[in-house]
């Protein structure tokens, strides 16, 4: 279980408390917006890994689990429970008899086999292959060496059977939007992709590109009563400067705030106590690709971490909305290591590391980032001053946040500055530096140590849970060895929450991601 740290301020708390003494309201408008760039990726939440387009799909779509904030788990969702059996890889799962997609239809196990054999279609390349993969039998078919996964078997329409080829809770695997699970029939449908059709809480009305989607409430959700608003709006709103005016207009319901304005927040008595804080399992880093002849030097990338003074720009540019990066697993983590320290800033020690690897006169290399203002183009270009002291030149290459995720799913990058999930479960999130993870799925640098996987292996083996913590800490503290990537921070995430908005979970996975069937506004909300 992930153990709940949430760092929360002002409305955090009042949020629960106002919640707990009113009533819910049924009806009215929520308006929250998708801050991570000028547009969604996709239509098809198979497709896409960021973080913009789960917001919608919280709405829009279910998988097995769902996050529970306020338990820190994954908990069942359309699956309505499971029995374990042989030796802890087989899992029976009863799924849900009352689940509707939105075009009228039950769901059944017919909908989960289909939806994980497309996830698994290796032409494709979907990110939440990396899921699947666990299934015994996936990772055949995105080979092209079956049509079908073995390890699922249908015992009857509301009865799965799921074989592992770990011993891993499925939980932890079949939560997030990646894993939602389709209608076999329409989703096969090239209409489907323009008109989404899934399980959740809200059915799809429109998709304006760059502006925003739009989604009313699903009167056949199988949660009593649930949604209470009748519809859901997710406009598109990438600039922090646009956030902050719509926000004080009162024009939007939800704002994730940057470095500046989380200052700026706390300091106006009138948006202080707007403010819902919580520190999420992402970990900010620069990924190195090791096709680029230098940082196929440990030593290189080791002296990276050195030549970066990490602290300086989480105080300065950050403004502390976030926490310093050792390894990988960030402090929200069940396996975090207090007693790692994180790379000191040490010039020196970068320089005489570049010298044993054969670069005493430095190298150059291609940055790719997008502009976010947290881990962006200022942070890199705060970074270049940095790098150039020890001989290090830095080419810059700006892209578009949808852009970036692309450049970096193919490996068409030297470097580049990225914001990726490492939680909440630590086996999957090392599973991302595991060999047999291709690029496409989360492996972005590539990285191939035997040792490591070694490591993993034997984690998903056994059936000491106090051995497996052992083996996945080993795991990753060698990965603080070999440095794939520069550890930048852990995000502390904030988003400012108008005072009508209630039910807003504290999601350590990611804050704007809500299970928005619990979100309800009161009648003072300005969107009736």
């Amino acid at each position: 279980m992930l153990k709940k740290i949430a760092i929360v301020a002002g409305l955090g708390l009042l949020l629960s408390a106002a919640a707990e003494a009113q009533t819910p309201r049924k009806g009215g408008t929520i308006r929250m917006t998708a801050p991570y760039g000028s547009s969604f990726s996709s239509m098809d939440i198979h497709t896409t890994q960021r973080a913009q387009d789960e917001i919608y799909a919280k709405g829009l779509h279910r998988s097995l689990y769902i996050w529970d904030s306020a338990e820190g788990k994954p908990v069942p969702e359309l699956a309505k429970d499971a029995t374990v059996s042989g030796g802890g890889l087989v899992y029976t799962f009863r799924l849900r008899d009352d689940a509707y997609f939105h075009n009228g239809r039950k769901m059944t196990a017919d909908d989960v086999i289909f939806s994980f054999n497309r996830i698994m279609d290796g032409s494709k390349a979907y990110p939440g292959a990396r899921f699947v993969r666990v299934i015994k039998g996936a990772a055949e078919v995105e080979k092209g060496q079956a049509k079908e996964i073995s390890g699922l078997k249908k015992i009857d329409d509301f009865t799965l059977e799921m074989t592992l080829t770990e011993k891993v809770d499925p939980a932890f695997y079949f939560w997030n939007a990646l894993t939602s699970i389709y209608p076999a029939d329409e989703a096969v449908k090239e209409s489907f992709i323009q008109k989404p059709i899934g399980l959740g809480p809200f059915k799809f009305v429109e998709h304006v590109p760059g502006s925003r989607i739009v989604l009313e409430r699903w009167e056949k959700f199988y949660k009593p009563g649930k949604p209470y608003a009748d519809r859901l709006i997710i406009s598109v709103m990438g600039e922090a400067a646009a956030r902050d005016v719509a926000f004080r207009n009162k024009e939007i319901d939800t704002s994730v705030l940057g470095p500046a304005q989380y200052v700026a927040y706390q300091a106006d008595p009138n948006l202080k106590g707007t403010i819902a804080e919580v520190a999420e399992v992402f970990t900010r880093h620069m990924g190195m690709n090791p096709s680029f002849k230098p940082f196929a030097d440990k030593r290189v990338r080791q002296a990276i971490n050195y030549a970066i003074d990490t602290d300086l720009i989480i105080n300065k540019l950050v403004k502390g909305k976030a926490y310093r990066a050792t390894s990988w697993l960030p402090l929200t983590s069940p396996l975090y290591d207090k007693t790692m320290k994180p790379y000191a800033y040490d010039p020196a020690k970068a320089k005489q590391l570049l010298s044993e690897a054969g670069y005493p006169n430095g190298f150059e290399f291609e940055w790719t980032t997008s502009s976010n203002e947290s881990w962006g183009l200022p942070i890199v270009e705060a970074i270049i001053p940095m790098l150039a002291k020890v001989g290090i030149t830095v080419k810059v290459k700006q892209v578009e946040t949808a852009v970036l995720a692309e450049v970096i799913r193919k490996g068409e990058f030297q470097a580049y500055v990225y914001s990726m999930a490492s939680g909440p479960d630590p086996a999957a999130a090392l599973k991302c530096f595991y060999s047999k993870t291709p690029p496409s799925a989360c492996n972005y640098t590539n990285f191939n140590n035997a040792d490591f996987d070694k490591l993993i292996d034997d984690a998903g083996q056994t059936d000491d849970g106090a051995k497996r913590d052992q083996l996945l800490k080993k795991a990753n503290a060698l990965l603080y060895d070999e440095a794939p990537v520069w550890f930048f921070n852990y995000n502390k995430a904030v988003m400012a929450v108008q005072p009508w908005l209630k039910g807003i979970q504290l999601n350590a996975t990611e804050l704007t991601h809500q299970n928005v069937e619990d979100l309800w506004v009161d009648e003072t909300s300005p969107a009736k």
